[in-house]
């Protein structure tokens, strides 16, 4: 991937949000399986909400993806451009290919800027108080791979 500019002050920013965010999951992470470039199961063993995963794309406070993406909200102005575009998720990856982005990007690229989700060990730049703790529940990254799955071009 190629960066910008304006890649040191997206890192700062992303560092920043992680540190002073919003309180990331309490529950405990559970296990899940990577096999080639994908989480085939569910890490609930159901099937995620797609209007609760949308409203965690656009929500500036949870997700922050359009800090990086862009995609098919209208509503939403100031969105990123350094990372793919969202329109189109669900042809160009599967639900296992999206939800192993989601939870651990870097197992496809260790350079990504993307965070990692829900991988919470051999992490650096962690504050006390977070570690251990996922970004989003597993709950959460499923709603994620729900909507994402229905971005069909």
């Amino acid at each position: 991937m190629k960066c910008s500019g304006n890649a040191p002050a997206l890192v700062a920013m992303i560092l920043l949000w992680s540190a002073t965010g919003p309180a990331r999951s309490e529950e405990p992470v559970v296990a899940y399986e990577v096999t080639g470039n994908e989480i085939s199961a569910s890490l609930t063993g159901s099937p995620g909400n797609p209007a609760r995963g949308r409203a965690i794309v656009v929500n500036r406070q949870v997700g922050l993806c359009l800090l990086c993406h862009s995609g098919p909200f209208p509503e939403e102005r100031f969105q990123g451009t350094i990372a793919p575009d969202l329109a189109g998720s669900g042809t160009r990856w599967s639900e296992g290919q999206l939800r192993l982005r989601l939870v651990d990007g870097t197992r496809l690229n260790p350079d990504t800027l993307m965070p990692s989700y829900y991988r919470v060990d051999h992490l650096t730049r962690v504050g006390d108080a977070w570690r251990g703790k996922p970004i989003l529940s597993a709950a959460q990254i499923e709603d994620v791979v729900a909507f994402l799955s229905t971005l069909r071009e």
